[in-house]
Formats: C-alpha cells, structure tokens, sequence
C-alpha cells in the first residue's frame, strides 16, 4: 500500500489535461516508468505526432499463456476549473485520513494504479501471472478518445484478448462495488444561430430577431417536462429489458433520499419512483442542455441584443441507436418545426454497448467483487459513456466495469478524491479476477 500511495500521488503531481494538450506525453512516459518498475513490459503506441500515445504494457504467463485479460484506462484528466473552489492545490495527492486528494486521484489514475498493482503483486510473491496481461492506457478519454478505435484497429492483434476489465466502477454508499456490463453511448452537438452581424442595442429587440430566442423555441420542440424526447423514430431502435434484465434492474438497490440530499434536489425528473428511477438510469435515452452562451455574461447589466447565439447539447443513447441515424433525425427534425436556419454541428458520436448477464466473465467478475467487497451489485449499464462500443466491436470481447471510485467522489469537480480501503479493496479483486479468469 504505500507504494501504491506513492506512485498514485506522482501521476496525480503530473498534469494531464487533454482539454487543453497539457502534459500527457509527460504522463504517457510516467505511466510507463512505473509499469516497468512493477514488472510490466511497458512501451507508447503511437498514431502520429499530434495524437497523445497510447500505453501499451504486457507480461506473458509462463503457465497459461493461452488466455488473456486486457485493462483499459486512461492517463488523462478533466481541467481543473474551478480553482478558488479546491481546498488544496488541484494536483498535490495530498493525502488526509483515508483519502488521497487532487484531480485525477480516483478518474481514471486511482483505478489505474490498482490494476498495475496487483499484477506487480503476482510477478513479486510468485514470479509469474496466472494468466496473459494487457494494458492499454489512452490520453483522449475525457475528450471523447477519438482516436482509440484507430488504435484498436492498427494494434489489433498486439491488443487481442478474452476478456476486458472496463477503467472504473462505482462503489456506492454502503461500500458496494457496482459491477456494470455496459455504457450508454453519446451524441453532442453545438446548435447555433446568428440573426445580425453584430450585437445590438437591447432596444432594437422590437426589430432585430433574438437568436437566445430562437434557439430557446427550438430547443423546446426537443424534448417535453418529463425528459421524453420529441424527435420522430428516435426511439425506433430501442428495445425492451429482457426479463433477465429487469430482474437485475429491479434487485439494484438505490437510495432515493441520499441521492436527492447529496444534490440538493426535491424531485426526479417526471417523478420517478421506484424501479422505474433504477431503469431510466441504466436504459433512458436523454437530452440534455450542457451549456448556453449568448450575449452579456459578465457582472452587473449591459442591455444588449446579441447577434448569436449557441447551445451545447448532449444525447445519451443506448444499445442498437447509431449515433450517425440520430443525427439525421435531429436534422429532419429542426427543418421540419421551422428551424432549418439553425445550424447544427457535431462534437462527437459514440454508441453504446452491453455485455449479456448470461456471459460467463460476469460469473467470475462477481465472484472476485463479492470475495473482496462482503457482497457486490451487478448493473445492467452505466448511466455514462465511454469508447467500450469500439473494445466489443474490434476486440470482440466481453467488457465489464468494476472499480474503486466511490459514488460521491466529486469526480469532474474540485475537492476530487480517491479513499485508500476501496483502492485496497479494488487492487485485491483484481487479482482475484486473474486468478479465476485464468482457471
């Protein structure tokens, strides 16, 4: 363990922010120190030299080099904004009590830690590993990891494997791990209008059409007050919970009034209740408004009519909606209520994916969580996204989420931290799920 503390406080003392291309050929070749250091045969992939290189480490089993488990993570973090709100300096590890603070401490360079550790603790007390290890470490997941599946595809026999264990899993309120067998996928837009060449005196709001306006009409015609959205067939290629899964579902505890108190929030959305919260957050498609800019933001009052105006909107999708379909319909969808003049542009496309309850690495995934934690929770999907769509596709093996970050960690935001008896905890499943992955 305190060799795990250390070397987690140097890569979260190493900036990595993709936002803004800071740091992460540094943390790429920190994150290969240190698997070198632990045993593991570490080396960058690389696209070319404008894409953050991928980190790539291997051991070979002498015993069973027949079968394979890769872990993917990422060294690279979300900003750091806002800092007047961090009690510490955002990368400092410092470490108080049972927690380890600073910006990456739990996304994703926590969970990364326990994954090289416990396979240095094989190569240290027995010389070998149970079964083949891979790691395949990216620089571009709070970005989107655009370039990952270009990855997988150009490596895909060093990278080939039975088995894939995701780069986080949420530990809830009661300290159970939350082993999730999917991701919801992603498509985020911008939508923009411009209705004059410059901004305007606020008193030509007689005259001079108010973009903020006209995106606010048609942003309305997206979704209805219960979050169901609007758009024609956008459904379409959803499918129903298998009885299996609701049955999953319906186990999946989750406390109401401990979420509501934790944001500071009366009501759900549509005002869930029961299984239908539990199922909305594992297979609901969303639409959500990530940012709005138009016209004065700054203190005080300026009465201007702003020329343009812009949204930011990101969709959840799920199993079976092809980002690329989605926004055709969105498209057909603004021209047809009258906004053709809105000009639509895409950030970035995911799909989502899912692995079957039924496969066995779930069997040996629980097991392992269950003999680590005292007891653990399967989840059919993450409420998030991530690139797990192109590791099935490419890889065309099953991928599971399990980790060490515990649900109110305030990842993505100041005070981010990471507690030391889940990444113990977490470092002692993996090692388990190798043991019995490799039987």
């Amino acid at each position: 363990m305190p060799a795990l503390i250390s070397d987690l406080q140097k890569l979260i003392q190493q900036p990595s922010i993709s936002a803004k291309n800071l740091g992460l050929e540094e943390c790429a070749r920190l994150v290969v120190r240190i698997m070198n250091r632990s045993g593991i045969k570490a080396e960058t992939l690389r696209l070319g030299k404008n894409v953050p290189p991928v980190v790539y480490g291997e051991v070979r089993s002498k015993k069973n080099p027949h079968k394979t488990i890769l872990f993917y993570n990422h060294y690279d973090v979300q900003p750091e904004e806002p800092l007047e709100l961090w009690n510490d300096k955002p990368f400092s590890g410092k470490m108080r009590g049972n927690k380890i603070y600073g910006r990456g401490s739990t996304d994703d360079k926590g969970e990364l830690i326990t994954r090289i550790k416990a396979v240095e603790a094989f190569i240290k007390t027995t010389g070998d590993v149970p079964c083949n290890i891979k790691f395949l470490v990216e620089g571009e997941e709070e970005i989107g990891s655009m370039h990952v599946e270009e990855y997988l595809k150009r490596y895909q026999k060093k990278l080939s494997c039975d088995g894939i264990i995701w780069e986080f899993g949420y530990v809830d309120e009661k300290n159970r791990p939350i082993i999730s067998l999917g991701m919801k996928g992603l498509l985020y837009v911008e939508l923009s209008v411009q209705e004059s060449i410059r901004d305007a005196h606020s008193s030509l709001a007689v005259l001079i059409e108010n973009p903020a306006w006209r995106l606010i009409e048609a942003l309305k015609t997206l979704r209805d007050k219960n979050g169901l959205i609007l758009i024609k067939d956008w459904y379409r290629e959803v499918d129903n919970f298998t009885k299996e899964e609701l049955g999953v579902i319906a186990s999946e505890p989750f406390d109401e009034k401990s979420f509501k108190r934790e944001y500071g929030i009366k009501r759900f959305v549509g005002n869930k209740k029961g299984i239908d919260i539990q199922k909305a957050v594992v297979g609901n498609p969303t639409c959500n408004i990530a940012g709005f800019s138009s016209g004065w933001e700054g203190p005080g009052a300026k009465t201007v009519l702003p020329s343009k105006a812009l949204v930011k909107i990101d969709f959840r999708l799920v199993p079976k909606m092809d980002p690329l379909r989605q926004l055709s319909r969105l498209k057909r969808h603004l021209k047809d209520k009258g906004f053709g003049d809105v000009k639509i542009h895409m950030i970035h496309g995911e799909a989502a994916s899912r692995t079957t309850i039924s496969d066995p690495f779930v069997k040996i995934v629980k097991k392992s969580a269950d003999e680590s934690f005292g007891t653990s929770i399967i989840s059919v999907s993450s409420a998030g996204t991530g690139p797990m769509h192109s590791f099935s596709k490419v890889l065309k093996a099953p991928c599971i989420s399990i980790g060490s970050t515990y649900v109110y960690a305030r990842i993505h935001s100041p005070n981010e931290f990471a507690r030391i008896d889940l990444l113990k905890k977490t470092t002692k499943c993996m090692c388990k799920i190798i043991k019995k992955f490799s039987a």
